[in-house]
């Protein structure tokens, strides 16, 4: 087995930086369900040893400490209420309110609702939460405001208000991004250069196509998005892009706007191939995922598994760009013998 020559945050700036790493980086995201199967099944007392044994390059997070008004249990600082669902392994908190669903007008927004502040957090101690973090690579900051849209006036209505209601997303998506943008200047304030990546996402695609026309895309989120993007990029980061699905149609829109490393490649889905994505745009963007989430980690084999790694391996990481890392968060029932394939086999063959 050849000898690591690189941290973690060394590997991952190889690989946005179009430079040559040791070993292909690898990510890891799952359900706290799912740490915790993992952590027994390994035997380890915290989760920083679990991905540690597995050579997961892992993420440091910081984040503000909330110091504003009071929130009630299961609800966010937007006002939305959340009820906890128990799926059977596990239990992912559900919305069952929309604070916004009965407004009718911009106005009557401007009269009754209560948008959070920057204020409403303390930035002092993000520099106590990357002391000692040298070795990784530090995420701060960002934004996904549609979705938080979405959960203030309700799925349905939210996609509705894009024809019915434009002035009324415009005017709330002003309001939620601007928050993230005075959020994440305030971060990257506190440890100028230490950043390393920043999270401007929105789900954009389901399993067959886009879930918004791409007129709707350019009028309401790249215009703001592209804000972000600059904000990250003058902060000497990379743009880390969420977008769910099949979204092949408007990737070449995001990267001209600016992102620098595309998650999650559902390969699975509508129009998302990796030899054509790998092909048409790989030399613009860094991939981040590939590991399918909906029936290899779950139901595949051991076997599959491991295949599945190699064919990422050869089809994404050809010639560098490329991060190893589940579609989303590993779900609880996934058999934990296929989570050690994956790290197992990303980390033999993994070499470059």
């Amino acid at each position: 087995m050849p000898q690591e020559t690189m941290t973690p945050r060394e590997r991952w700036l190889a690989v946005l930086n179009r430079r040559q790493p040791d070993r292909v980086p690898m990510d890891y995201w799952a359900t706290p369900e799912t740490d915790a199967k993992l952590m027994r099944h390994l035997g380890c007392d915290d989760v920083r040893a679990m991905l540690r044994k597995l050579h997961v390059d892992y993420v440091v997070t910081v984040a503000p400490r909330y110091v504003g008004p009071p929130v009630p249990r299961n609800m966010n600082v937007f006002g939305v209420l959340f009820k906890p669902v128990d799926y059977g392994a596990g239990v992912y908190d559900e919305v069952v309110s929309h604070p916004l669903a009965e407004f009718r007008t911009v106005d009557e927004i401007k009269r009754r609702y209560l948008w959070p502040e920057p204020d409403w957090w303390d930035y002092s101690d993000i520099a106590a939460q990357v002391e000692g973090q040298g070795d990784y690579p530090i995420q701060g900051g960002g934004s996904e405001p549609f979705l938080i849209y979405a959960e203030l006036r309700g799925q349905e209505q939210a996609y509705m208000d894009l024809v019915l209601n434009p002035e009324m997303v415009h005017y709330c998506l002003d309001k939620l991004f601007e928050l993230a943008y005075q959020n994440t200047l305030r971060i990257f304030e506190q440890i100028p250069g230490q950043v390393t990546l920043s999270y401007v996402a929105e789900d954009m695609g389901g399993q067959e196509d886009l879930l918004f026309a791409p007129a709707h895309i350019h009028e309401f989120l790249i215009p703001r998005m592209k804000r972000m993007i600059d904000l990250v990029h003058e902060a000497r980061a990379f743009v880390f892009h969420h977008s769910d699905g099949a979204i092949r149609r408007i990737i070449p829109d995001m990267i001209e706007a600016g992102i620098d490393i595309l998650n999650p490649i559902q390969w699975r889905t509508k129009g998302m191939d990796r030899a054509a994505l790998k092909r048409d745009v790989g030399d613009r963007v860094v991939f981040h995922g590939g590991m399918d989430n909906q029936y290899a980690l779950p139901f595949g084999t051991v076997a599959e598994v491991r295949q599945e790694v190699r064919d990422n391996l050869r089809i994404l990481g050809e010639g560098g760009g490329y991060i190893l890392a589940p579609c989303h968060n590993i779900q609880s029932n996934t058999p934990l013998e296929n989570i050690v394939a994956l790290y197992e086999t990303g980390y033999a063959e993994g070499w470059t």
